[in-house]
């Protein structure tokens, strides 16, 4: 399982740096004066550092995490805190995401995220009874998920919320929930979603658009639209690969969340079904892998993984081809970001150590 996983990657990671080559090369041009920067960038400073990371942690016993999990999460979240620190964060667009140390510029809820899947593994794993009792089960895992809901939301990032929660409750349901605690945890995120969606009127109006993308075509629902037709006019086979007209300054973030677009764009259905079955052959290997693996910590991590790439996947798919709203969330191995990038391959290095050849 060793060897097709580390396939799929390999697969995964070349088309996603071709992809982003071409999406990005007029961004990059107009902002950097190179062609390829996020090529390179992309390259650089997240698959390489990336892959020598993942290479580390595949060679490490992974039952160590499970020792050391609160002191990862604890260190987590305090990174996450720095963000609101005006020393070390710092953010564009209304949003405080990033932090700058020692000259590094990273994304700290990508860390979370890692961190959170770690942590929820060693703790579900560790008893059973935390998911069958209230008190040792949700009451804790109210306590996480809040702390770290309540520092997304205030940067604000209800993306990466979203799939944070994807992740705790995919967790809490592998590790053997008690259906009525599940439930009860889902309705009150669903609540605290929707309070969040009132409060603000922009993320208000990406429900409206997505109801109704025809409201307010060059306004709310601009990009919604502009992804639709970039995805419409790919027909079958796509216009060919570089020669996508959306990445020409009208569909906002081709790099970024609305990566998949231009795919469907350039390489049209068959380029749309790769990407989309890329993801489920991912899904699969890792589900063997987690149901291969007898230790409960080990399963929940494989699993923690899975349901963190496929949740973050198919949500942005969804939302570029208007099957959802929009979220703002990136495109895992394809969309640009050397954070993110890091964090996965970390993630997936772990996996590696897990699994059984």
């Amino acid at each position: 399982m060793r060897k097709r996983l580390f396939w799929i990657l390999a697969v995964l990671i070349i088309f996603g740096l071709a992809v982003l080559s071409s999406a990005g090369i007029v961004d990059a041009q107009k902002k950097f004066g190179s062609a390829y920067y996020y090529f390179f960038h992309q390259l650089l400073y997240g698959i390489g550092p990336g892959v020598f990371l993942a290479y580390v942690l595949s060679r490490i016993d992974y039952k160590l995490w499970r020792k050391l999990s609160l002191f990862i999460l604890l260190g987590a979240l305090g990174l996450m805190t720095l963000v609101f620190v005006s020393h070390f964060g710092f953010g564009t667009k209304g949003a405080t995401r990033w932090l700058s140390i020692g000259g590094i510029i990273f994304q700290p809820a990508e860390i979370l995220k890692l961190s959170l899947v770690i942590y929820l593994a060693a703790w579900f794993g560790g008893r059973h009874e935390r998911t069958s009792h209230w008190l040792y089960g949700a009451a804790p895992f109210f306590i996480v998920l809040g702390f770290a809901a309540l520092l997304l939301a205030l940067q604000p990032d209800i993306g990466t919320l979203i799939v944070v929660g994807f992740i705790a409750l995919g967790m809490y349901f592998v590790a053997g929930v008690n259906l009525k605690h599940l439930a009860v945890i889902l309705g009150l995120g669903v609540a605290v979603l929707g309070l969040l969606v009132i409060l603000q009127p922009y993320r208000f109006d990406r429900i409206r658009s997505y109801l109704n993308p025809q409201n307010d075509p060059r306004g709310i629902s601009y990009q919604v639209n502009q992804a639709m037709i970039g995805i419409g006019s790919g027909g079958l086979f796509g216009v060919g690969f570089g020669h996508s007209t959306q990445k020409f300054g009208f569909l906002p973030e081709p790099v970024g969340d609305s990566i998949f677009a231009i795919i469907g764009e350039e390489l049209g259905l068959v380029g749309a079904l790769f990407t989309i079955g890329l993801f489920i052959a991912l899904c699969f290997t890792l589900t063997q892998i987690a149901m291969a693996t007898t230790d409960p910590f080990g399963r929940l991590f494989v699993s923690g993984i899975n349901i963190w790439i496929m949740a973050q996947a198919f949500i942005n798919i969804a939302a570029i081809s208007g099957l959802a709203p929009l979220t703002g969330i990136p495109l895992p191995f394809i969309s640009y970001g050397g954070t993110a990038m890091i964090a996965l391959l970390a993630g997936l290095g772990i996996v590696f150590n897990v699994a059984k050849d």
